[in-house]
């Protein structure tokens, strides 16, 4: 095999870091969530909010990437991004998503899966308030998924936005800019154990309410 030039068939970690069972879950997934965002952060992880993000599109092509986190409650985990880019046109064509935040230094992990919903623009406007202006003209200069010439042209592009809005104290947010709801039927809670037998604890979305399941490693 190739990956064996690599060392990759041997590369393993045995988890003994923690345990996981019903009675240790919060009383809600979003609590429990919630709770493990703040260890990782605790513990010094970067990005402890990190979550990749799943989407595909109406042919069954499937799409990846990192995104952050912005908001998670009874309703749904929430994060912001431009409206025209290929993860948008994907949530818009199959109403579907799954996120996984990966705490591996933790050896845990959370998978959040479900619908997804347009944020209000009330919703979005008070998280714009709280980005950083340089992140602010960065959404308004980027075509994001397009193709470009090169870095220069995106700084070129850059350059335009903040000579545009030189003179404004408040940078409105882009139309094409906002926020995007998960809102879960599944959510499962992952923590590693020896010998690969780990505990897979989910949060599943029933028609009386939620329950609480144990999956087989």
């Amino acid at each position: 095999m190739a990956g064996e030039t690599a060392g990759l068939p041997g590369m393993r970690e045995d988890y003994r870091a923690a345990t996981l069972d019903a009675a240790d879950l919060a009383a809600t997934w979003h609590e429990q969530l919630i709770a493990w965002i703040g260890a990782a952060r605790e513990a010094g992880l970067p990005d402890a909010n990190a979550m990749v993000l799943a989407t595909g599109d109406d042919e069954g092509r499937l799409t990846t990437r990192t995104v952050l986190a912005k908001d998670v409650d009874g309703g749904g985990v929430t994060f912001f991004t431009n409206y025209t880019s290929e993860k948008s046109h994907q949530l818009r064509q199959t109403r579907q998503a799954s996120a996984t935040f990966p705490w591996i230094a933790l050896q845990r992990q959370a998978t959040v899966i479900g619908t997804v919903e347009l944020l209000s623009r009330e919703d979005t406007l008070a998280y714009w308030r709280t980005r950083p202006r340089g992140s602010q003209l960065g959404a308004w200069a980027s075509p994001q998924s397009a193709v470009v010439r090169d870095r220069a042209a995106l700084e070129d592009l850059l350059a335009g936005v903040a000579d545009r809005f030189a003179d404004e104290e408040e940078i409105p947010p882009p139309p094409h800019w906002g926020g995007w709801r998960i809102v879960p039927t599944h959510v499962e809670f992952w923590q590693g154990r020896t010998d690969r037998l780990h505990d897979r604890l989910r949060f599943r979305r029933t028609d009386p309410g939620w329950v609480v399941e144990r999956l087989a490693p």
